[in-house]
């Protein structure tokens, strides 16, 4: 008898590697600001955006709940969520205490491979523009890779994964907020120069001075939208 020819296994049930591109790709929408807040993410229209099967899509759209960027009404199905004043504040006081305790203790145990791993992450965001146009500002998702990277680095000393991980958990919520005010500031806002502010002190071990930057670094996002009088009130966002 002829031999059976062995068949590539079929994906489009949604397997995990489906589903991992799926949420990825629905994620950086949603953080860019290409899919907006309130916005109602029907099943049908996600599959023909992002050329997928119901279960990828499900599957995607259940991880973003957990990470609080999509939410799920009964009756109503999923939207992105909303962004608010309120929720922003917050948000910015939990990352100031959480970072804060990794930051002192990564300064207090950080060896020099962690000292070089964070001159070696700022040398290479620091060479690459905030904006991925020049005549105005546009996600550059290079430039969001290796700020992650730079400001991952700095809290890695601190011994805790747990706590590495809802740091992450948290810089990935603000990283909307983080658009919004990008698109307000630029090209004024230096923040190459607020990084090397941050580094030389947490190189230097003046952990008092690193802990007043990094908290100023965080809290410029919030001041940013206060003082440009955008209205954030989730109630107000399309639905």
């Amino acid at each position: 008898m002829p031999s059976r020819m062995k068949t590539a296994p079929d994906n489009r049930s949604g397997g995990p590697t489906i589903a991992t591109s799926v949420y990825d790709r629905i994620r950086r929408d949603i953080i860019s600001g290409a899919l907006a807040p309130g916005h109602k993410l029907g099943s049908t229209t996600l599959r023909e955006r992002y050329q997928a099967g119901i279960s990828p899509v499900r599957e995607a759209l259940n991880r973003l709940v957990a990470e609080n960027l999509v939410c799920f009404e009964d009756q109503k199905g999923f939207h992105v969520a909303g962004i608010g004043a309120e929720d922003l504040d917050d948000l910015i006081r939990t990352r100031c205490h959480i970072e804060e305790i990794a930051l002192r203790e990564s300064i207090a145990n950080g060896d020099d491979a962690w000292e070089d791993g964070i001159v070696v992450a700022f040398h290479r965001l620091s060479k690459v523009p905030r904006s991925a146009a020049e005549d105005g500002f546009e996600f550059n998702p290079e430039w969001e890779e290796l700020h992650h990277a730079f400001h991952t680095a700095i809290l890695a000393g601190c011994g805790s994964p747990r706590i590495q991980t809802y740091c992450e958990l948290l810089a990935d919520q603000a990283k909307r907020y983080r658009q919004l005010a990008a698109t307000i500031s630029y090209p004024h806002r230096n923040e190459r120069d607020e990084h090397q502010d941050i580094m030389d002190a947490v190189i230097a071990r003046d952990v008092e001075r690193a802990v007043a930057l990094h908290h100023a670094h965080l809290k410029k996002t919030n001041d940013i939208i206060v003082r440009s009088g955008l209205s954030l009130s989730p109630e107000r966002v399309p639905a």
